[in-house]
């Protein structure tokens, strides 16, 4: 009867700010090609995508704009922090990313960045951009909600 809460992953960031700039229509997890000083980096949490985005680069999909520190006991071997990183999808995965990218006018975001079962992986949306009367709605409704919850408690 014990169920199993833990999922094996590690969160290491969140891009909160991606859901307030985008509409969200597809996740996909996907790996990431690291090196040895880029894993440490990640392992001690010194990673930031809140800037960053996929692109298309010879048929690959490469995340452009991650920042990843460099890691301090890498001496001469150490990483540029801001490099572009391939991304590990299936073929068929990487011409429907790329098919929406160019026909549609979507872009790919990361959402988030985690460790499963010992691998970093990172989890993509294709979005649209959201408009900034969109927005402006998003946060009234934040903002009712917020009110609406705090009404509710006082008053019970």
């Amino acid at each position: 009867m014990n169920k199993k809460t833990n999922t094996g992953l590690k969160i290491i960031c969140l891009n909160r700010k991606a859901s307030f700039n985008y509409f969200f229509e597809d996740l996909l997890e996907a790996g990431i090609v690291l090196k040895g000083s880029e894993i440490k980096s990640i392992r001690d949490g010194k990673v930031n995508i809140a800037d960053a985005y996929a692109v298309e680069k010879k048929g690959e999909i490469v995340l452009i704009n991650s920042h990843i520190s460099p890691y301090k006991q890498a001496s001469y071997s150490n990483h540029n922090p801001t490099d572009g990183r391939k991304l590990l999808l299936n073929k068929r995965e990487i011409n429907k990313l790329i098919g929406k990218m160019q026909r549609d006018g979507f872009t790919i975001v990361p959402t988030k960045m985690y460790f499963k079962k010992g691998k970093a992986k990172i989890e993509l949306a294709v979005a649209k951009g959201k408009k900034q009367y969109d927005k402006r709605a998003t946060k009234k409704n934040r903002d009712w909600n917020r009110e609406k919850s705090r009404y509710i408690r006082r008053s019970s």
